[in-house]
């Protein structure tokens, strides 16, 4: 049974993107594209505020860090889905590229299922640098057209979180949450104490 009230207020807007998740769709097989740039930027912006919620009342969680990681990996598939069918052609010119950066991700995804059983959480500073320059970058594009530095900034730090991403996974046995990054977790007692971390 669902049970309502052991889900914090941060937990509620991770949950926004997870079911804004149909009305995007609808509005992309639709073609709306301005309803869907709109609702997009939605999403986007409650990655923020559940951040921010978090942090300020200190309800901090493994299963919101579960849920706002499940929401930023919907909400970026489903911004791909918009731009192959609002920007067919952008992605035609650009498609190795775009290959070259969600190729590794999705292998790395695969990795943390296979060692963790669930997606990862670390919640890096380079990976909230690259999810602002992609939900920046997704919705510049759906709003006013390419903008090729940003385009490019976009790939470079995606490569680069993956690659922190996969080794992170390599050096936590068990799944955690929030781990700024490298070195960061070279300091993390987690690391060697097993009791402390978060199984799945």
């Amino acid at each position: 049974m669902f049970n309502f009230k052991k889900y914090n207020i941060a937990d509620w807007f991770s949950f926004y993107r997870i079911l804004a998740v149909p009305l995007l769709l609808s509005l992309i097989a639709f073609e709306q594209r301005a309803l869907f740039s709109w609702f997009l930027l939605i999403s986007y912006s409650t990655d923020a505020i559940d951040g921010y919620l978090a942090r300020k009342f200190k309800i901090s969680s493994a299963r919101g860090s579960q849920l706002d990681s499940m929401g930023d990996q919907i909400t970026l598939v489903v911004g791909l889905i918009g731009l192959l069918v609002f920007e067919f052609p952008f992605i035609k010119e650009n498609y190795l590229l775009i290959l070259i950066a969600f190729v590794p991700y999705l292998i790395q995804m695969a990795i943390a299922f296979i060692k963790y059983g669930k997606a990862t959480a670390f919640h890096t500073y380079l990976a909230k640098l690259s999810a602002v320059a992609q939900g920046a970058f997704i919705l510049w594009l759906l709003f006013f057209g390419p903008l090729y530095w940003l385009f490019y900034l976009m790939i470079v730090l995606g490569v680069l979180e993956t690659i922190e991403e996969i080794t992170l996974i390599y050096m936590y046995k068990n799944w955690v949450k929030d781990v700024k990054g490298i070195f960061w977790a070279i300091k993390d007692k987690r690391r060697f104490n097993n009791t402390n971390a978060i199984k799945p």
